[in-house]
């Protein structure tokens, strides 16, 4: 249980049996990966034996296997078009997946609890750098709204089960991330493996241009899912507090200039062309990370050596896989 007040706390990892939810996903295959650096048991669960939607199945699983903690890594994600075609679907299968590892987590006495959200909680138009206590200050971006109401929804779950029980439940906000085992499926993926996928199609191809979505004016910071993976363990082991954390690099690009960048990975010789006609979503998304870097964490992995990484995993899987 925690105590109030106690943000900086140390928890240990060893011995423990962590259940990493949404473990075929990008980012709970590298929180299970770097989990695998630490000396504790770690537990995974697919939708076919849990569906984390079914209340009674989650419960069966937390009574059956007994985790000490638990990573919420598991939500329906996707980019602008997924939103604004499966509102509904983004909406209800997030605050499902949540409520009920949240309830049942707490039901089964776990010792720990860290529940990752998305940047995208933050208003539209919220200054820059987004701060931990910008949530709720404004209206969010129309184009991901179901999502982010879903995602703030945890949050607050888990600061009411604090509040009211004294649960160690924690959250973090990571920033745009990218890395193996992302979603390549244009039309449900986000920026980076949409643009890669394009570029690289196009130098396959011979083409000489791609077309990409708006103005390419819109600023957007992007983490290795690697990185994102350290800062979590990071979290499990050094922070207890009701506040959610910021999880990003400090930096950002704008959509142009990482399609450069990419173009570069891919070597890629052809232009670009925006289509304007297409959305820009929110104009800038940079995350204040002073809370986490105060702590004693900061990202490793520099926007070209992280492309360069997450290339050489596009070029070496099937098309099957590259789709999780």
């Amino acid at each position: 249980m925690a105590e109030a007040g106690a943000e900086s706390r140390s928890f240990s990892l060893t011995g423990r049996r962590v259940w990493v939810t949404g473990h075929r996903g990008m980012v709970g295959r590298a929180v299970v990966r770097r989990l695998r650096q630490e000396s504790c048991t770690v537990l995974t669960s697919d939708r076919a034996s849990v569906d984390l939607r079914e209340q009674a199945a989650v419960r069966g699983f937390m009574l059956k296997e007994r985790p000490d903690v638990v990573v919420i890594a598991a939500a329906k994600v996707g980019g602008i078009l997924a939103n604004a075609t499966y509102p509904a679907d983004f909406l209800y299968d997030n605050l499902m997946i949540e409520a009920n590892v949240i309830q049942a987590a707490f039901e089964g006495s776990v010792q720990k609890l860290l529940f990752l959200g998305s940047s995208c909680i933050y208003p539209k138009l919220a200054a820059q750098p987004l701060t931990e206590d910008a949530l709720l200050t404004g209206p969010l971006e129309p184009t991901n709204e179901w999502y982010a109401v879903a995602k703030i929804a945890g949050i607050k779950l888990c600061q009411a089960y604090r509040q009211q029980h004294g649960a160690d439940f924690i959250s973090a906000m990571p920033t745009n991330l990218y890395g193996p085992h992302d979603n390549f499926d244009l039309n449900s993926s986000h920026v980076i493996p949409a643009i890669m996928r394009k570029v690289d199609a196009a130098a396959r191809d011979g083409r000489d241009e791609v077309v990409l979505w708006g103005s390419g004016t819109p600023r957007r910071e992007f983490m290795h899912v690697d990185d994102l993976a350290d800062a979590l363990v990071y979290l499990l082991r050094h922070y207890s507090g009701a506040q959610h954390v910021n999880v990003g690099v400090g930096e950002d690009v704008t959509i142009a200039e990482l399609a450069q960048v990419i173009a570069k990975v891919v070597g890629y010789r052809g232009r670009f062309v925006l289509d304007t006609t297409k959305p820009d979503g929110t104009p800038r998304k940079l995350m204040d990370v002073s809370k986490l870097t105060a702590m004693g964490w900061t990202a490793k992995i520099g926007l070209e050596d992280g492309l360069k990484s997450t290339y050489d995993w596009y070029q070496t899987n099937d098309a099957s896989e590259r789709s999780p």
